[in-house]
């Protein structure tokens, strides 16, 4: 599966699809922000339609770094998302 990584307020994040399938298929993809590992790991979750490529992987691979940021900053926390089972951080 494709990855990207950004830095975004110091922290490097690396991005992949969430690879969860919705009813919108192509015309929406949901991508996971994670930084860290293991316990103290961070995720974040977000949608984004892609205005050119339709596949996923071309699709993330089209987006700028600032991109990544925007879609960063209107992500959510895992707890609230399906695509991580909505996991809990005690963070």
């Amino acid at each position: 599966m494709p990855r990207r990584a950004v830095v975004i307020d110091g922290m490097r994040w690396v991005v992949a699809p969430s690879g969860r399938m919705t009813a919108y298929d192509r015309d929406e993809f949901g991508l996971v922000f994670e930084s860290g590992a293991g316990p103290d790991r961070l995720r974040r979750v977000t949608r984004y339609s892609p205005g050119g490529a339709k596949r996923w992987d071309a699709a993330l691979a089209a987006l700028s770094d600032r991109d990544l940021e925007r879609l960063f900053r209107e992500s959510q926390p895992a707890w609230t998302s399906p695509e991580t089972r909505y996991a809990h951080q005690d963070r």
